[in-house]
């Protein structure tokens, strides 16, 4: 005959621990839910995986940065939340377990993640002040209490039924636990959490809805000083070469920004001050529109991006003189005994970005831009107001979201990239990429062409060349020029013969110098080096 005591011992010693770690998801799940939708109510930055997220970016060494970047491309702060929502799951999972043993100490345990996001909210950049510790706060107590809850259901004992006529030989009156009784617990906890957490989702979705409008709202003005039209050479009809103008859905993004901010336009302002300033100036977008707007191709180029990587594109920017300003302000450049050296912006998000002063008043179109290839400015790259500055990198220039600018020196301020190890000062370095073949691919013997694009941005593309596994340099033919802050594409029909291969591209500025063949990293001031694609001719 069975030993049912013995038989309920053996299932209860794996069921309460799994049914434990089932109630410390469930508790997770209920403070995520709940911290998303108490952050409707502060703003969708103070959610507990945002903050912790960004704080994690903000401490994170520069080259694991640059590796992610490089992996995992623009998809890093999706690869990013999904890790700390792994990790929350790992320790949800060990809470509920240990408070099947001790009940008190796990929902603690609960309340100091809370902690945890509460502080990391508080501590960035952008930090709206106390009240970004609301979300993690609520949460945590949320989570806490439902920890508590669930786990007391495991531990509760069962009203056992007792037959007609008394208790049966060998039951156990009040044996076991309230099985019912969690699973309606458990039920009850994962709906409520679900619908908290999708109200919460759309409602941070909805709260941008100003800014939408704003934008929807936006007719960009005629520049009273237009682009010249793109040389009809300048576009190469060879498959696979990057297009000449990028268009704004394939333009890359590299920020830090875990949330794109949604700035309504109608609302924002730009204030411009510092040392050197004599005549301080805020600004609204109607008063930017009101001004001179200009109108140039730029290439853009991420310091992030690698040899033949894909963070550079070019686009159409239509923006007001961000020199012009300055001068407006009383700002002198150091050549002309200006005291500041350093233009630090400061976006929505917390970024600051440094510029040298100098650059952005030596005649380059430096601009404050509005509009992007004929639109407004998408959100994702800075609507409703962003840096363009020829000829320097992203992270010495391309401010998005900009709200403030102050000047300062080199020797007195260090921005948030300087601080995490990368150069004060970074123009870009003259590069090449082969864009067609692609490596590894295996085209048919005869005639290849060979394709790409090369960028040097305000010292213009004076030739490229292209190597055949050790062979020698063979110049190939440039697309027409449109300025010399574009990239411009260029070919090389090459006679293919059958095996495998090695293309080398090579590019040289206008200055004469030619681009090195010595790789570097990006950090700390871009890569340098020649891009190869190993090919197979069959």
């Amino acid at each position: 005959m069975r030993d049912d005591k013995k038989d309920t011992r053996r299932h209860s010693g794996w069921t309460r621990p799994a049914l434990g770690a089932v109630s410390g998801v469930l508790a997770g799940f209920a403070a995520l839910s709940v911290a998303e939708l108490v952050s409707v109510a502060v703003r969708p930055q103070a959610g507990p995986v945002v903050a912790v997220g960004g704080a994690a970016i903000d401490r994170t060494p520069a080259s694991v940065k640059d590796w992610a970047i490089r992996n995992f491309g623009t998809d890093d702060k999706l690869v990013l939340q999904l890790g700390i929502l792994a990790v929350l799951a790992l320790f949800a999972l060990a809470l509920g377990i240990a408070a099947t043993r001790f009940r008190r100490a796990g929902a603690a345990g609960v309340l100091v993640f809370g902690v945890v996001g509460a502080v990391a909210a508080t501590s960035r950049p952008d930090s709206a002040g106390p009240t970004d510790a609301l979300p993690s706060v609520a949460g945590a107590v949320v989570g806490a209490a439902v920890l508590y809850l669930l786990v007391g259901r495991l531990t509760s004992p069962r009203p056992a039924a007792v037959p007609v006529g008394g208790e049966q030989p060998g039951s156990s009156a009040g044996a076991g636990w309230d099985r019912r009784g969690f699973v309606i617990a458990a039920t009850a906890v994962a709906a409520a959490s679900a619908g908290a957490g999708v109200l919460g989702r759309g409602l941070n979705r909805a709260r941008g809805g100003d800014a939408v409008a704003s934008r929807n709202a936006l007719a960009l003005p005629r520049p009273a000083s237009p682009a010249a039209p793109v040389p009809r050479g300048a576009h190469l009809r060879v498959p696979g070469v990057s297009p000449f103008v990028t268009p704004n859905g394939d333009f890359y993004r590299v920020d830090t920004a875990l949330v794109v901010p949604k700035v309504d336009a109608t609302s924002w302002r730009l204030r411009i001050h510092g040392e050197g300033v004599t005549r301080p100036l805020t600004l609204s977008f109607d008063d930017l529109l009101r001004r001179e707007l200009i109108e140039r191709d730029i290439t853009l180029t991420c310091v992030s991006n690698e040899v033949g990587g894909p963070y550079v594109g070019n686009a159409r920017w239509i923006g007001v003189r961000l020199a012009d300003l300055l001068a407006e302000c009383g700002v002198r450049p150091p050549s002309k005994g200006g005291r500041a050296d350093q233009l630090v912006a400061r976006s929505v998000d917390g970024m600051t970005i440094g510029s040298p002063v100098e650059d952005v008043m030596d005649g380059r179109d430096a601009l404050l831009a509005l509009g992007m290839n004929g639109e407004p400015l998408p959100f994702a790259h800075g609507f409703p107001v962003r840096m363009v500055v020829p000829g320097l990198y992203g992270f010495v220039s391309a401010c998005k979201w900009i709200e403030d600018i102050e000047l300062t020196t080199f020797d007195s301020y260090d921005p948030y990239w300087v601080k995490r190890g990368w150069a004060r000062e970074a123009p870009v370095k003259t590069q090449s990429r082969i864009d067609t073949p692609k490596p590894f691919a295996r085209p048919k013997a005869g005639p290849v062409m060979v394709a790409g694009v090369a960028w040097a941005q305000h010292r213009g593309i004076d030739k490229v060349e292209i190597r055949v596994d050790d062979g020698p340099w063979q110049e190939a033919r440039l697309a027409a020029e449109d300025t010399s802050d574009t990239w411009r594409q260029w070919s090389f029909p090459w006679r293919a013969g059958k095996g495998a291969h090695t293309l080398t591209v090579r590019a040289t500025d206008r200055t004469g110098r030619t681009q090195t063949e010595k790789r570097t990293r990006t950090i700390p001031d871009g890569a340098s080096g020649w891009h190869s694609v190993v090919v197979t001719v069959d």
